[in-house]
């Protein structure tokens, strides 16, 4: 039997809190079951009346932070299903950005309904953000902050990913490159 004395690898986990008017993110490094928090904070869209240049700061952002700590995976809530439709399309626009953001860059994503992210991380699939945030607090030894709800609710879905380990969510693809592979059946030729 070989033993080996390198430490187990870490994996860089970015968790994003999709929205139109201020966008959450949080980057998470795991390192065997230790857990530290690399990053988080918020991109702030509420000045921005145009909504396809909302989506341009969302991407460019993502992009800028993905070029920075080159994260492994992304973890990203689902949008949840409202009244308002527009608020909703509004909502999956900004997370299908962030998305492509990721795939632009060959990072594989997966998606987690925000009442898993409650769940694993509070123990409540009906918390509050405050209750989220107080347990980051516990966990990931951050500060609290209220201001900062949306970049908490981040954190959440990326350390939710690491609970899940990937099991039990809707995958996304990998990446096009992945998927070709995976499929050359479904490749059309000229």
């Amino acid at each position: 039997m070989v033993y080996s004395s390198a430490l187990p690898p870490n994996k860089l986990i970015l968790g994003i809190d999709p929205g139109t008017q201020v966008m959450g993110y949080g980057l998470i490094e795991v390192t065997g079951s230790k857990v530290k928090v690399v990053q988080y904070g918020v991109i702030h869209l509420k000045s921005y009346s145009n909504h396809a240049i909302k989506l341009k700061k969302i991407f460019d952002r993502m992009i800028q932070l993905i070029d920075e700590y080159l994260p492994d995976e992304l973890a990203i809530e689902s949008p949840f299903f409202g009244v308002n439709v527009q608020s909703m399309l509004k909502l999956g626009r900004a997370q299908g950005v962030a998305i492509a953001a990721a795939l632009s860059r060959d990072i594989p994503y997966v998606e987690y309904a925000p009442k898993k992210v409650k769940q694993s991380v509070t123990g409540n699939g009906n918390a509050s953000k405050e209750q989220v945030a107080s347990m980051l607090v516990q966990i990931l030894k951050i500060q609290p902050d209220p201001k900062m709800f949306d970049a908490t609710d981040a954190l959440s879905v990326a350390l939710c990913h690491h609970y899940q380990k990937g099991n039990n969510a809707k995958s996304g693809a990998k990446s096009w490159k992945g998927f070709l592979t995976d499929n050359p059946d479904r490749v059309a030729s000229k």
